[in-house]
């Protein structure tokens, strides 16, 4: 790094100002096209973390900064007291593309399956039914509130915040033999991810989300698909749940949602969505009309056909590429769900492994200690893949 690097200088302002709850690179960005990122200092990086799966489109997508643009200079924000078109607009096309017919709009993935876990007990409580149980899995990942640190199964996430929520129940993922003890008269809903990104990428099988349905079904406990990270386009489909076969009664969905803007959305049916009265829940800035705007843009992009199978076909970009390193000993094996890769390290830490690649010009992510983790934009360039995988042949072979 240069001697007088504004990236220095930024990271020192960094470490005495900010909670020190993250651990971020050495540098810091200072603007962004696509898949490229130049530092302060202009040096350029590929970016293969897309902001942990967030920016769909890559950075400074065209149509989304017109989309931004043209709202900001109508209005900003209102307040649940008024409702606005791009809201309006956003939950028109989730419903139509998808089983739900009502949304919630929030914030975040946390604050939408927040209002999940709500609406699944207030569904049972209106109909006089004392079913409050929440049945989770084992590795799963739900956000970072009290509930959702609850709901997963991370000691590192949970350890000095007890006492965590009671009336949750874990089960092993993908585990078709035990669901019917799992799951009883007491169970309010169940909360599954089609895949556990945070513990590596690894994808539900066709049989046990289908169980999961039908057990959910026998029981009378609603199905909750947390879709916050694989939704809008990642597997390869709009949303995840669309490769089962099955229909879900709730689905959770943010990250990629907004584009890089904040927004969450909380998806279900009118006979589950009509408990949620006037003053059962709400968000200052949910459904923001800006946040709208741009989320309309990626759901029109992305829910195209045509778009969709590039996601699949740049997945098997990734993978003929990523097989040398499994050939050579680097990694013990490659998992993937579309743009959303795993990648386990046989003799390095990822930790050690992004600090090199950050080093050589690449941006990645990761999932615990020895897994890479890749989370693309949707419409990263076949080129961009190329350079990113060269670049990390550089740090791993």
């Amino acid at each position: 790094m240069q001697k007088n690097s504004k990236n220095n200088e930024l990271r020192g302002i960094y470490d005495n100002v900010m909670l020190p709850n993250y651990s971020p690179a050495n540098f810091i960005p200072k603007e962004a096209r696509g898949s490229r990122i130049w530092d302060q200092d202009n040096k350029e990086y590929i970016d293969f973390g897309g902001g942990i799966a967030v920016n769909s489109l890559g950075h400074s997508h065209p149509d989304l900064i017109k989309a931004l643009s043209e709202q900001s200079k109508k209005f900003w924000h209102l307040s649940n007291y008024l409702s606005n078109e791009p809201a309006i607009n956003l939950a028109k096309k989730l419903t139509d593309l998808t089983f739900a017919e009502n949304v919630f709009l929030s914030n975040s993935g946390t604050e939408a399956n927040e209002a999940a876990i709500k609406i699944a007990r207030k569904f049972h409580s209106s109909k006089n039914n004392q079913r409050n149980e929440i049945v989770s899995f084992q590795n799963s990942f739900h956000g970072r509130s009290l509930l959702n640190i609850s709901l997963g199964s991370s000691e590192m996430h949970r350890s000095g915040f007890e006492p965590l929520m009671p009336g949750i129940k874990h089960g092993e993922f993908n585990n078709v033999s035990n669901l019917g003890s799992l799951i009883t008269k007491k169970t309010a809903a169940v909360i599954v991810e089609p895949v556990q990104g945070e513990a590596g990428v690894y994808t539900a099988s066709k049989e046990f989300l289908k169980e999961l349905r039908e057990e959910c079904t026998k029981q009378g406990a609603l199905l909750i698909i947390d879709e916050v990270q694989s939704g809008i386009g990642r597997m390869g489909s709009l949303y995840g749940y669309m490769q089962y076969d099955i229909k879900p009664d709730i689905v959770t969905s943010a990250k990629g949602l907004g584009g890089g803007i904040p927004i969450g959305a909380t998806l279900t049916t009118k006979v589950i969505g009509e408990c949620m009265q006037p003053g059962t829940h709400g968000s200052t800035f949910g459904g923001n009309p800006m946040s709208c705007a741009v989320a309309n843009e990626v759901v029109s992009i992305v829910s195209e056909k045509d778009f969709l199978n590039d996601v699949l076909e740049k997945e098997q970009l990734f993978l003929d590429l990523l097989s040398e390193f499994k050939t050579k000993g680097i990694f013990s094996e490659v998992r993937s769900a579309g743009l959303w890769i795993g990648c386990d390290l046989i003799d390095k830490t990822a930790n050690e492994v992004l600090d090199q690649a950050y080093d050589a010009g690449l941006i990645m992510v990761s999932a615990g200690s020895s897994c890479l983790r890749l989370a693309p934009a949707l419409n990263i360039t076949n080129e961009e893949i190329e350079q990113g995988i060269n670049l990390l042949k550089e740090v791993l072979l």
